[in-house]
Protein backbone atom coordinates (compact mmCIF):
# COMPACT_ATOMS: atom_id res chain seq x y z
CA UNK A 1 0.00 0.00 0.00
CA UNK A 2 1.42 3.48 -0.80
CA UNK A 3 2.36 5.81 1.75
CA UNK A 4 1.96 9.61 1.04
CA UNK A 5 5.22 11.72 1.63
CA UNK A 6 3.74 15.09 3.35
CA UNK A 7 4.45 16.83 6.07
CA UNK A 8 1.99 18.94 8.67
CA UNK A 9 2.84 21.33 10.99
CA UNK A 10 1.90 20.52 15.21
CA UNK A 11 -0.65 23.39 14.56
CA UNK A 12 -3.27 25.08 12.26
CA UNK A 13 -6.26 27.39 12.11
CA UNK A 14 -10.07 25.50 12.58
CA UNK A 15 -12.33 27.46 11.03
CA UNK A 16 -15.90 25.42 12.09
CA UNK A 17 -18.34 28.03 12.58
CA UNK A 18 -16.04 31.56 10.78
CA UNK A 19 -18.41 32.52 8.13
CA UNK A 20 -18.36 36.20 8.49
CA UNK A 21 -15.47 37.77 6.08
CA UNK A 22 -14.13 40.77 7.72
CA UNK A 23 -13.62 38.36 10.57
CA UNK A 24 -12.10 35.61 8.31
CA UNK A 25 -9.54 37.97 6.84
CA UNK A 26 -8.83 39.64 9.54
CA UNK A 27 -7.62 36.08 11.76
CA UNK A 28 -5.96 34.99 8.18
CA UNK A 29 -3.70 37.91 7.75
CA UNK A 30 -2.49 37.69 11.49
CA UNK A 31 -2.34 33.85 11.25
CA UNK A 32 0.12 33.89 8.52
CA UNK A 33 1.85 36.95 10.03
CA UNK A 34 2.50 34.87 13.11
CA UNK A 35 3.66 32.19 10.88
CA UNK A 36 0.11 29.59 10.58
CA UNK A 37 0.30 27.97 7.99
CA UNK A 38 -2.70 24.90 7.67
CA UNK A 39 -6.05 26.41 7.13
CA UNK A 40 -8.77 23.93 8.40
CA UNK A 41 -12.18 23.84 6.39
CA UNK A 42 -14.49 21.43 5.20
CA UNK A 43 -17.77 21.20 2.56
CA UNK A 44 -20.09 21.67 5.17
CA UNK A 45 -18.94 24.59 6.94
CA UNK A 46 -19.88 26.91 4.40
CA UNK A 47 -17.25 29.14 4.53
CA UNK A 48 -15.14 28.15 1.52
CA UNK A 49 -15.75 30.78 -0.74
CA UNK A 50 -14.69 33.30 2.47
CA UNK A 51 -11.27 31.83 2.51
CA UNK A 52 -10.75 31.90 -1.05
CA UNK A 53 -11.63 35.80 -1.30
CA UNK A 54 -10.14 36.60 1.87
CA UNK A 55 -6.48 34.81 0.51
CA UNK A 56 -6.69 36.58 -2.88
CA UNK A 57 -7.85 39.45 -1.15
CA UNK A 58 -4.91 39.81 1.40
CA UNK A 59 -2.46 38.85 -1.34
CA UNK A 60 -1.53 35.83 0.69
CA UNK A 61 1.45 33.57 -1.40
CA UNK A 62 -0.87 30.32 -2.23
CA UNK A 63 2.91 28.54 -1.23
CA UNK A 64 2.35 29.71 2.04
CA UNK A 65 -0.56 28.13 2.88
CA UNK A 66 -1.36 24.20 3.68
CA UNK A 67 -5.18 24.11 2.50
CA UNK A 68 -7.05 21.38 4.25
CA UNK A 69 -10.98 20.20 3.27
CA UNK A 70 -13.34 17.52 3.83
CA UNK A 71 -16.12 16.03 1.42
CA UNK A 72 -19.30 16.30 3.33
CA UNK A 73 -21.61 13.10 3.50
CA UNK A 74 -24.01 14.17 0.53
CA UNK A 75 -20.95 13.40 -1.59
CA UNK A 76 -20.03 9.79 -0.84
CA UNK A 77 -18.98 7.51 -3.63
CA UNK A 78 -16.56 7.91 -6.27
CA UNK A 79 -17.73 10.47 -8.61
CA UNK A 80 -19.66 12.26 -5.72
CA UNK A 81 -16.24 12.73 -4.01
CA UNK A 82 -14.43 13.87 -7.24
CA UNK A 83 -17.29 16.24 -8.05
CA UNK A 84 -17.04 17.64 -4.35
CA UNK A 85 -13.44 17.97 -4.32
CA UNK A 86 -13.31 20.05 -7.71
CA UNK A 87 -16.32 22.35 -6.50
CA UNK A 88 -14.24 22.91 -3.23
CA UNK A 89 -11.06 24.12 -5.12
CA UNK A 90 -12.92 26.52 -7.35
CA UNK A 91 -14.79 28.44 -4.79
CA UNK A 92 -10.54 28.60 -2.61
CA UNK A 93 -9.93 29.86 -5.76
CA UNK A 94 -7.27 27.62 -5.84
CA UNK A 95 -5.74 24.63 -7.98
CA UNK A 96 -5.02 22.50 -5.73
CA UNK A 97 -5.96 21.26 -2.17
CA UNK A 98 -3.13 20.06 0.02
CA UNK A 99 -5.25 17.72 1.99
CA UNK A 100 -8.59 16.50 1.35
CA UNK A 101 -10.80 14.29 3.54
CA UNK A 102 -13.83 12.15 3.84
CA UNK A 103 -15.58 14.30 6.90
CA UNK A 104 -17.44 11.05 8.57
CA UNK A 105 -17.61 7.41 7.84
CA UNK A 106 -20.39 5.81 6.48
CA UNK A 107 -21.33 3.21 9.47
CA UNK A 108 -23.38 0.20 9.91
CA UNK A 109 -26.23 1.68 11.78
CA UNK A 110 -26.69 3.70 8.68
CA UNK A 111 -26.22 1.64 5.61
CA UNK A 112 -26.03 -2.33 4.81
CA UNK A 113 -23.48 -1.71 2.22
CA UNK A 114 -21.25 0.95 4.72
CA UNK A 115 -18.28 -0.94 3.96
CA UNK A 116 -18.59 -0.09 -0.29
CA UNK A 117 -20.20 3.55 0.28
CA UNK A 118 -16.46 4.08 2.31
CA UNK A 119 -14.35 2.08 -0.10
CA UNK A 120 -15.88 4.02 -3.29
CA UNK A 121 -15.42 7.18 -1.50
CA UNK A 122 -12.19 6.31 -0.93
CA UNK A 123 -11.57 5.44 -4.19
CA UNK A 124 -12.54 8.90 -5.45
CA UNK A 125 -9.79 10.39 -2.90
CA UNK A 126 -7.32 8.49 -4.56
CA UNK A 127 -7.69 9.22 -7.92
CA UNK A 128 -7.80 13.18 -7.04
CA UNK A 129 -4.15 12.36 -5.25
CA UNK A 130 -3.15 10.65 -8.05
CA UNK A 131 -4.26 13.26 -10.74
CA UNK A 132 -2.40 16.03 -8.53
CA UNK A 133 -5.58 17.54 -7.48
CA UNK A 134 -4.54 17.15 -3.79
CA UNK A 135 -1.34 16.49 -2.15
CA UNK A 136 -2.78 14.56 0.19
CA UNK A 137 -5.87 12.36 1.72
CA UNK A 138 -6.79 10.83 4.73
CA UNK A 139 -10.17 10.48 6.72
CA UNK A 140 -12.03 12.31 9.58
CA UNK A 141 -13.57 10.47 12.65
CA UNK A 142 -12.73 7.19 11.21
CA UNK A 143 -12.59 4.16 13.98
CA UNK A 144 -10.29 0.77 13.88
CA UNK A 145 -13.58 -0.47 12.21
CA UNK A 146 -13.69 1.63 9.19
CA UNK A 147 -10.22 2.37 8.44
CA UNK A 148 -9.86 -2.01 8.78
CA UNK A 149 -12.44 -2.06 5.87
CA UNK A 150 -10.96 0.91 3.97
CA UNK A 151 -8.02 -1.55 4.15
CA UNK A 152 -9.18 -4.52 2.55
CA UNK A 153 -9.37 -2.24 -1.06
CA UNK A 154 -7.50 1.14 -0.38
CA UNK A 155 -4.58 1.39 -2.75
CA UNK A 156 -3.24 4.75 -0.74
CA UNK A 157 -2.82 4.23 3.33
CA UNK A 158 -4.73 7.43 4.82
CA UNK A 159 -2.12 9.76 5.29
CA UNK A 160 -3.99 11.05 8.44
CA UNK A 161 -7.04 10.55 10.92
CA UNK A 162 -9.10 14.12 12.20
CA UNK A 163 -10.59 12.85 15.13
CA UNK A 164 -11.82 14.75 18.32
CA UNK A 165 -9.20 14.65 20.66
CA UNK A 166 -8.76 16.64 23.99
CA UNK A 167 -7.79 16.04 27.55
CA UNK A 168 -11.25 13.73 28.50
CA UNK A 169 -10.98 12.75 24.98
CA UNK A 170 -8.12 10.95 23.78
CA UNK A 171 -9.23 8.00 22.09
CA UNK A 172 -6.85 5.50 22.52
CA UNK A 173 -8.15 2.72 21.01
CA UNK A 174 -8.45 4.93 17.29
CA UNK A 175 -4.71 6.76 18.62
CA UNK A 176 -2.63 3.67 19.00
CA UNK A 177 -4.39 1.85 16.13
CA UNK A 178 -3.69 5.08 13.79
CA UNK A 179 -0.18 4.99 14.95
CA UNK A 180 0.20 1.48 14.57
CA UNK A 181 -0.45 1.92 10.82
CA UNK A 182 1.46 4.61 10.60
CA UNK A 183 -1.33 7.23 10.29
CA UNK A 184 -0.97 10.65 12.10
CA UNK A 185 -3.52 12.18 13.96
CA UNK A 186 -5.35 15.65 13.82
CA UNK A 187 -7.04 17.41 16.67
CA UNK A 188 -10.22 18.47 16.46
CA UNK A 189 -11.59 20.40 19.03
CA UNK A 190 -8.60 20.40 20.80
CA UNK A 191 -9.33 22.62 23.73
CA UNK A 192 -12.64 20.68 24.37
CA UNK A 193 -14.79 23.62 22.69
CA UNK A 194 -14.55 25.38 26.14
CA UNK A 195 -16.38 22.63 27.79
CA UNK A 196 -13.45 21.39 29.78
CA UNK A 197 -12.36 24.60 31.22
CA UNK A 198 -13.88 24.23 34.68
CA UNK A 199 -12.12 20.57 35.29
CA UNK A 200 -10.98 20.56 38.53
CA UNK A 201 -8.18 18.43 37.84
CA UNK A 202 -6.89 20.13 34.60
CA UNK A 203 -6.75 23.81 36.71
CA UNK A 204 -4.29 22.28 38.97
CA UNK A 205 -2.52 20.82 36.13
CA UNK A 206 -2.30 24.38 34.54
CA UNK A 207 -2.04 25.96 37.82
CA UNK A 208 1.28 23.66 38.67
CA UNK A 209 2.64 24.67 35.23
CA UNK A 210 1.93 28.03 35.12
CA UNK A 211 -0.20 28.09 32.01
CA UNK A 212 -4.09 28.47 30.98
CA UNK A 213 -5.55 25.35 30.35
CA UNK A 214 -5.83 26.48 26.60
CA UNK A 215 -2.36 26.23 26.68
CA UNK A 216 -2.01 22.91 28.90
CA UNK A 217 -4.18 21.22 26.11
CA UNK A 218 -2.49 22.42 22.99
CA UNK A 219 0.87 21.71 24.65
CA UNK A 220 -0.17 18.07 25.20
CA UNK A 221 -1.15 17.67 21.50
CA UNK A 222 2.32 19.17 20.61
CA UNK A 223 4.13 16.85 23.02
CA UNK A 224 1.97 13.28 21.99
CA UNK A 225 3.05 14.35 18.24
CA UNK A 226 -0.70 15.35 17.55
CA UNK A 227 -1.40 18.14 15.08
CA UNK A 228 -3.67 20.51 17.00
CA UNK A 229 -6.70 22.89 14.83
CA UNK A 230 -7.50 24.82 17.75
CA UNK A 231 -10.45 27.35 16.10
CA UNK A 232 -10.34 31.00 18.08
CA UNK A 233 -11.88 34.44 16.15
CA UNK A 234 -9.59 36.39 18.62
CA UNK A 235 -6.42 37.53 17.59
CA UNK A 236 -4.32 37.54 20.42
CA UNK A 237 -5.57 34.12 21.00
CA UNK A 238 -3.68 33.29 17.80
CA UNK A 239 -0.54 33.75 18.97
CA UNK A 240 -0.94 32.06 22.67
CA UNK A 241 -1.90 28.78 21.07
CA UNK A 242 0.80 29.17 18.02
CA UNK A 243 3.71 29.35 21.03
CA UNK A 244 1.20 26.53 23.20
CA UNK A 245 2.00 23.78 20.96
CA UNK A 246 5.58 23.98 21.92
CA UNK A 247 5.66 23.98 25.78
CA UNK A 248 7.01 21.41 28.06
CA UNK A 249 5.47 19.91 30.51
CA UNK A 250 6.01 17.94 33.78
CA UNK A 251 5.86 14.20 33.64
CA UNK A 252 3.19 14.23 36.10
CA UNK A 253 1.13 16.34 34.33
CA UNK A 254 1.08 14.53 31.24
CA UNK A 255 0.26 11.70 32.93
CA UNK A 256 -2.32 13.23 34.91
CA UNK A 257 -3.89 14.03 31.52
CA UNK A 258 -3.73 10.70 29.56
CA UNK A 259 -5.55 9.23 33.07
CA UNK A 260 -8.49 11.66 32.71
CA UNK A 261 -12.15 10.20 33.32
CA UNK A 262 -14.17 11.17 30.06
CA UNK A 263 -15.38 14.96 30.63
CA UNK A 264 -16.77 15.46 27.45
CA UNK A 265 -16.27 17.97 24.58
CA UNK A 266 -18.34 18.18 21.45
CA UNK A 267 -20.53 15.15 22.17
CA UNK A 268 -19.92 13.85 17.91
CA UNK A 269 -19.96 10.47 18.00
CA UNK A 270 -19.15 9.03 14.37
CA UNK A 271 -21.94 6.11 14.70
CA UNK A 272 -24.48 8.50 15.05
CA UNK A 273 -26.08 9.97 12.10
CA UNK A 274 -25.29 13.46 12.58
CA UNK A 275 -25.86 16.94 10.39
CA UNK A 276 -22.59 18.41 11.29
CA UNK A 277 -23.63 21.64 9.57
CA UNK A 278 -26.56 22.23 11.56
CA UNK A 279 -24.29 21.79 14.95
Amino acid sequence: MERIEFNLPSIGIGTWKINEKEIMASILKEAVEIGYSLIDTAASYSNEMIIGKSVAELGISRQKLILSDKVWRTNYGYEGAIAACHKSIKKLKTDYLDLYLIHWPATPMEYENWEEINAETWRGLETLYKQGDVRAIGVSNFKPVHLESLFKTASVCPFVNQIEYHPGMLQPDVTDYCLEKGIMIEASSPLGSGLISNNEILKKCAEDESISIAELCLAFCGLQNVTAIPRTTKQERLRSNYCAIDIPLKESTIQQIKELPYIGGLGLNSEEVIDFAKL
